[in-house]
């Protein structure tokens, strides 16, 4: 379940750390969930870690990879539907949730903008880094456009967003990053979303759909091995940002289709027992042979699951665009 930052303050502190007032939110929220998730029975790191700028850019060459078609998909279904989009719902705010490097936006702005209604691009992620990289590039792109970069955690600061006064906001969240989130996660992050939603605006979501065991594992295994880079690039940022010393190379990258909860599940296998320092917790973590870290699922959805997730928030699925039954865009409004 996502945390507040009060909680995951209070994690720490009841480990014994005296936390400086000054520290970054984002600084607190990595080691609630490194203290969390390494001290659990099961150890689980949560995958919105992945992603500091090396993280965006191993991503970025994950799109590229033969085996890996979510993004290549969604990228074909916004070219050939942006214009319905864009109609469909004529955006005068785009937000965009977790949007990293903002490699896919143009395909969205490019459309808005054509509808003439478009005033505002807001990209938010976790990480600073990757967003001043977005905006350096979009700025470029689309010298008119008003480029407004936030800095938060989707999973819980949402409520930082506020509201759109005058309606037209689209809220974006591409990638299918919402199979990244357990059920109950996503029951929480579409409430909270639907919180900072008036009548006049919507939600446009990205969905990759079930498909064949070889076509779905193949995608989280790409033979160069820039998926494995991508997992273990969670252990370089614990490394650097709270003083760790993981050996990337003593640990072993994994995912696995699981069917009867219809998601590819990803660890990090340890390939012999070793013990980690965590310096900045003043934690050890011991791992024996073969025991994993749990570090990300990926839902794979149909087109019937994916509105009752909106019926549930108090959404109501209005518009969807679908690829060759390859992978969903859909756009919801309040109710």
């Amino acid at each position: 379940m996502p945390t507040t930052p009060s909680e995951d303050r209070a994690v720490l502190t009841d480990h014994g750390l005296a936390l400086d007032e000054g520290l970054p939110e984002t600084w607190t929220a990595l080691a609630a969930d490194v203290l969390r998730g390494l001290t659990d029975e099961h150890k689980h790191l949560p995958p919105k870690w992945f992603y500091d700028a090396r993280g965006s850019d191993l991503f970025d060459q994950i799109c590229e990879q033969p085996e890996y078609y979510p993004t290549r998909a969604e990228a074909e279904l916004l070219s050939a539907q942006g214009s319905a989009i864009a109609k469909a719902f004529p955006a005068r705010e785009l937000v965009e949730l977790g949007s990293g490097s903002s490699t896919k936006t143009p395909l969205l702005l490019r459309p808005l903008m054509k509808e003439g209604t478009l005033e505002r691009y807001v990209p938010v992620d976790v990480s600073a880094s990757a967003l001043g990289q977005a905006q350096r590039t979009l700025e470029a792109a689309f010298p008119g456009l008003l480029i407004e970069r936030r800095v938060l955690d989707f999973t819980t600061q949402l409520h930082l967003l506020g509201h759109a006064p005058q309606g037209g906001r689209l809220v974006a969240f591409l990638g299918s990053t919402i199979g990244n989130l357990e059920p109950v996660e996503v029951q929480a992050f579409l409430a909270a979303l639907r919180s900072q939603l008036g009548p006049g605006d919507a939600v446009l979501i990205g969905t990759d759909l079930v498909k064949d065991t070889a076509t779905l594992e193949a995608a989280y295994n790409d033979a160069a091995g820039i998926t494995a880079a991508f997992n273990k690039n969670v252990l370089r940022v614990v490394n650097r940002e709270l003083d760790a010393d993981f050996d990337e190379d003593a640990f072993a990258h994994e995912s696995i289709w699981n069917p009867e909860l219809e998601r590819i599940e990803t660890r990090l296998r340890a390939l012999g027992p070793q013990q980690v320092r965590v310096r900045s917790l003043s934690l050890d973590v011991d791992f024996t042979e073969g025991e994993a870290i749990f570090t990300e699922i990926s839902r794979k959805f149909r087109r019937e699951t994916v509105a009752e997730l909106y019926t549930a928030a108090g959404f109501e699925l209005t518009d969807w665009f679908e690829g060759n039954g390859v992978y969903g865009l859909s756009i919801a409004r309040p109710v």
